[in-house]
């Protein structure tokens, strides 16, 4: 691989999933792997990634690029929709399934049996840790890729 706007992105990625399993055992007292690739928590996964391709694409390309249009358009894109829409998704699924707690919602009908995701939005301070998180990142393999 020699992308290295990818690969920095990437790790940047894996960064903050793996820093998510580690809140989630401080905060929760549970191991739960599956918090790496999913969505919403602590930090922001989606924001870390976008701002380390955004950082590296601006040292790389330039700011003046297309590239860096492109990527500064579509961080902007992410972390608008991980603060405001699925951050509101989740607080609606938090909401839906108290009230599918309620007897008078019993069934047998699956549809009423599963609990719907919660985790699915970040908080303004999810997606700021998220934004450290990639720039770090970006800046520590924009230091070894030199």
């Amino acid at each position: 691989m020699q992308n290295k706007i990818l690969i920095i992105s990437a790790i940047s990625w894996l960064v903050a999933g793996v820093l998510k399993v580690i809140v989630e055992i401080r905060v929760n007292h549970s191991f739960d792997l599956k918090r790496i690739i999913g969505a919403g928590g602590m930090p922001s996964s989606h924001t870390a990634t976008v701002v380390a391709l955004m950082v590296t694409t601006s040292y790389i390309q330039g700011m003046n690029s297309a590239e860096f249009a492109i990527s500064f358009i579509f961080a902007i894109v992410v972390i608008h929709d991980a603060v405001g829409v699925r951050y509101e998704t989740g607080e609606q699924a938090k909401v839906i399934n108290k009230i599918l707690e309620n007897p008078i919602f019993a069934t047998s009908d699956e549809e009423f049996e599963r609990r719907l995701k919660e985790y699915v939005g970040h908080t303004p301070f999810q997606v700021v840790v998220g934004a450290m998180v990639g720039l770090i990142v970006s800046i520590i393999g924009i230091m070894v890729i030199k």
